[in-house]
């Protein structure tokens, strides 16, 4: 088969559920193309890149490029140019906006594809009918902000996309009872979680300080409830706890959290490392004592996986996918979120278990990933997912 996976971007390194997944279809012979945003990232990978029109030059330019993309995709690809005009038609679309969609969708109306999969939802919207057009199957992957979130900010924006035929992929239990509710079937959704690399991410606890050390692995960002945790920390130092807590990742609110940690008191305890490599991570998991992933919303979330893999005892808000991530009191422990005092009281409890009790919770967890979470057992849900035999 040939998929064309549409992103904003592409995919990093560290972005390891379309890596994998990109990975998995290539290793059974298929091919994948992508179609991502125009941007300054040059293509490390062998796969087939095409780029959407930009929008984000000179005015003239972009308005002289536009009314080129349109014409040129007219004349190379004149039968699904005209199904996709006669579908946002049927639609109600205006003039205006079916135009926007032709110059939009143009690479992948000029491309021959078994599938269109859209990466996330937010990359649909506008592109609701160009799988019909060019005879292709369609999905879409909603992965946490793209289905929590932009919906807030844009209200109704996958009201088309919801009457189209798709095939939509989730990452928790969560998100398709959210479908269910908008008269979305449940043969339609598929739950493919994400899956980690056991022999990357697999370790004895080597935790040996006498200092409690505590783990975060997010972007700095709201949705990650960090000020949140870093509150619950100056709790536990009021109470005369020893702890040091690393916060691995970048993002918009460095600035925020920085005047925060520094308003409560709290440069010796806590450490933002920035970004670090795949490997930097494992490492500094190694010497952790706890987990914490405290979120305001989430999807699933990859760190957790891999924390647990290693051995370690996490902590995550009740956001979620974080609760199916975690099995509360069994694979670890869920906090109702937006609450410092339940989450540093539920720090406190943890650190009080007998090394009997967290081995209990410890194994649980490691077991758990072994059994459900593992890279293989993704790649056979792509396959079922794709109804490739």
């Amino acid at each position: 088969m040939k998929i064309g996976l549409v992103l904003p971007a592409l995919p990093a390194y560290s972005e390891t559920f379309f890596c994998n997944l990109i990975n998995g279809l290539k290793s059974n012979g298929h091919t994948v193309v992508l179609f991502v945003n125009p941007n300054e990232s040059k293509n490390q990978s062998e796969l087939k890149v095409n780029y959407f029109p930009s929008n984000s030059a000179n005015i003239i330019l972009v308005t002289l490029s536009s009314v080129f993309v349109f014409f040129q995709t007219w004349l190379l690809a004149f039968k699904a140019t005209k199904r996709l005009y006669f579908l946002d038609s049927k639609d109600k679309l205006s003039f205006k906006q079916k135009t926007k969609n032709i110059i939009n969708s143009s690479p992948l109306l000029l491309e021959n594809l078994d599938w269109i999969h859209f990466g996330y939802g937010t990359m649909a919207i506008g592109r609701e009918n160009v799988a019909a057009a060019i005879g292709a199957k369609m999905a879409v992957s909603f992965r946490g902000f793209d289905h929590y979130v932009y919906p807030i900010k844009k209200p109704n924006c996958y009201s088309l996309l919801f009457t189209k035929n798709v095939k939509y992929h989730l990452v928790s239990q969560s998100m398709i009872r959210d479908l269910l509710q908008k008269n979305i079937s449940n043969e339609s959704c598929s739950v493919i979680s994400p899956a980690i690399d056991l022999a990357l991410f697999s370790a004895e606890n080597k935790a040996t300080s006498n200092t409690i050390t505590i783990i975060t692995v997010a972007r700095l960002h709201w949705i990650k409830g960090l000020n949140y945790v870093i509150e619950a920390l100056y709790l536990l130092k009021q109470k005369q706890v020893a702890f040091h807590y690393y916060i691995i990742g970048e993002g918009a609110e460095r600035e925020q959290l920085i005047y925060t940690i520094n308003n409560l008191g709290l440069n010796n305890e806590i450490t933002l490392l920035g970004k670090l490599p795949a490997t930097e991570v494992k490492n500094k998991l190694e010497i952790a004592d706890l987990y914490i992933q405290y979120s305001n919303q989430e999807g699933f979330c990859n760190a957790v996986l891999e924390a647990q893999a290693m051995g370690k005892i996490c902590i995550v808000s009740d956001a979620e996918g974080l609760t199916e991530n975690i099995l509360d009191n069994q694979t670890g422990f869920v906090v109702e979120k937006r609450n410092p005092e339940a989450l540093a009281k539920k720090i406190t409890e943890v650190l009080m278990f007998s090394e009997s009790e967290k081995a209990v919770i410890s194994t649980n967890a490691k077991q758990r990933i072994w059994n459900e979470f593992t890279l293989e057992q993704q790649q056979q849900k792509w396959n079922y997912f794709y109804a490739i035999e």
